[in-house]
């Protein structure tokens, strides 16, 4: 998949509120109500990230985990990085 160009990256940014750039990734912190929850949506994107062959950076701090999404075969950010992070959010709307 083509590495995005930085209008491109923009525009995507647009779609996935809450996801902010830094350098060639995008990341978000997600807060839930306590740790339980907030492994129960790990898990959630973990299911993502297989059936989408593509993983994120995973940190858990309690009840807030934050995910970074790069295309590291691509060098960047690619479509790959905002459709997962679209399923995530998706997901921890769920929750």
């Amino acid at each position: 998949m083509p590495k995005l160009t930085a209008l491109q990256i923009k525009s995507a940014l647009a779609a996935v509120p809450g996801w902010k750039r830094k350098g060639s990734a995008v990341v978000r912190i997600f807060q839930f109500k306590d740790f339980v929850v907030a492994v129960r949506f790990v898990n959630a994107v973990a299911k993502l990230a297989e059936k989408a062959a593509h993983h994120p950076d995973i940190d858990i701090r309690w009840n807030k985990v934050s995910l970074l999404l790069t295309t590291h075969d691509a060098g960047g950010l690619t479509g790959k990085d905002f459709a997962l992070a679209a399923k995530c959010d998706a997901a921890a709307a769920k929750l």
